[in-house]
């Protein structure tokens, strides 16, 4: 079975988005013994979206559609797939109400086309979309042959596509590949391919491949089998010997974010924590806010200390020890950790303070220089680090791998 992932947009076309559908929905659908024919990129032209549709139906079984799902004029995937297939479009009045729940308090949305959304071709299956406002579907045509659309958003996408079009597509295939990922921090992806080497180049199935990813690495043990259990089986102990020469790098499995990990393990042994940013800005704060089960419990206090004052006012940080070593330095971050504790009493205290230019580098203190203090009842351990890069990406990596540190030592304390 073939398959053609066509990218519908025309900001697409001119290059003012970058594709990263096709990038994933071509491993996905590899993964499940489906063979891409071909990737296409069409513009919102009526003419040309025909066209492609009917080709793409002539050459594979399975047409994927991204984008042009939404409420406007030139929003027509949908519209131009009926067409095609010669079926009505009609109202499905459950996607409808969830539509006029959503935009419950603005009016003019639904008068300027928000409605359109809940029409589909006829016989449809409707794929809710609960983190969007356009629903995909799935529009089955002459001998077997389908046109699947989904919306063009990354965020709305690839939850569609895992929750309800890989069930859908299972049943097409004569084996089952299941995929289990490791996902790893502090340690790069060259680092990581390097020590488990013999197991990415040899390994026939199950398989083992590495990708890095937002300052994450990341190893998938792919397994294809008669079915789920016997797949499974079979990447326990790949994953097991994995697990014995990187373990301690492993933060989390398939859907695990570094923030849900840490997050899980602060609320289930009440842990109260308390940060203070300076050149990260925040971003702690916010990944930690990402977890979803919790962390109002636990969550003290979060201060942004991004000027000298700030230090001095919130934490407490001496201005004799700014003065000598300057705000960039181990003194100031372990009085910045200590100044958190005595201010908060939280268990655990996290601070950073560090450059992330373009300016205000010397050779003594360069661009890229960071410190992380974390704090466990007052007592303070500081960590040094050179970040490379722009401003955003130090700021990223020192946030990541602040975040690192904290989950060693919530587990160190678990383990004391």
């Amino acid at each position: 079975m073939d398959a053609e992932i066509m990218a519908v947009g025309t900001e697409l076309l001119l290059g003012d988005i970058i594709n990263t559908n096709a990038q994933y929905l071509a491993k996905e659908l590899a993964l499940l013994g489906i063979g891409i024919y071909r990737q296409t990129t069409v513009g919102d032209n009526e003419e040309r979206l025909k066209t492609a549709l009917r080709q793409a139906l002539k050459d594979t079984e399975i047409v994927i559609t991204t984008g042009g799902l939404g409420p406007t004029s030139d929003d027509i995937t949908k519209e131009v797939s009926a067409m095609v297939l010669g079926k009505e479009l009609v109202l499905h009045e459950p996607s409808y109400e969830v539509i006029k729940s959503y935009f419950r308090n603005n009016d003019r949305a639904m008068l300027n086309g928000n409605q359109k959304q809940a029409m589909f071709p006829e016989g449809s299956i409707i794929l809710d979309n609960p983190n969007g406002t356009a629903p995909g579907c799935i529009i089955k045509g002459e001998d077997n042959r389908f046109i699947i659309n989904l919306p063009g958003p990354p965020k709305e996408m690839v939850p569609m596509f895992e929750n309800k079009v890989k069930p859908f597509l299972s049943q097409f295939m004569e084996h089952t590949i299941i995929s289990k990922t490791l996902r790893c921090i502090g340690l790069g992806e060259w680092d990581m391919a390097t020590r488990v080497k013999d197991l990415i180049d040899y390994s026939e199935n199950p398989t083992v491949a590495p990708y890095a990813k937002d300052g994450e690495s990341i190893l998938r043990i792919t397994a294809k089998a008669k079915n789920e259990e016997e797949a499974r089986n079979m990447i326990l102990p790949v994953e097991e010997e994995i697990r014995n020469r990187i373990g301690e790098y492993i933060y989390g499995t398939d859907e695990d974010t570094l923030q849900d990990v840490i997050g899980r393990e602060l609320v289930a042994n009440r842990r109260s924590i308390a940060i203070a940013e300076s050149v990260t800005g925040g971003m702690i704060a916010s990944r930690l806010l990402g977890y979803e089960g919790g962390m109002s419990e636990v969550l003290e206090e979060a201060f942004i200390t991004y000027s000298n004052a700030s230090k001095v006012k919130y934490l407490g940080v001496n201005e004799a020890t700014l003065e000598a070593y300057g705000a960039v330095s181990e003194e100031t971050c372990t009085e910045m950790a200590e100044g958190l504790y005595e201010k908060t009493g939280a268990d655990v205290c996290l601070v950073t303070t560090g450059i992330a230019g373009p300016t205000g580098g010397s050779e003594e203190k360069p661009v890229g220089l960071v410190y992380i203090g974390i704090g466990v009842k007052g007592k303070v351990t500081v960590f040094k680090h050179y970040f490379t890069g722009g401003r955003e990406k130090i700021r990223v990596r020192a946030t990541i791998t602040a975040l690192d540190y904290l989950r060693r030592e919530i587990l160190a304390m678990e383990m004391a």
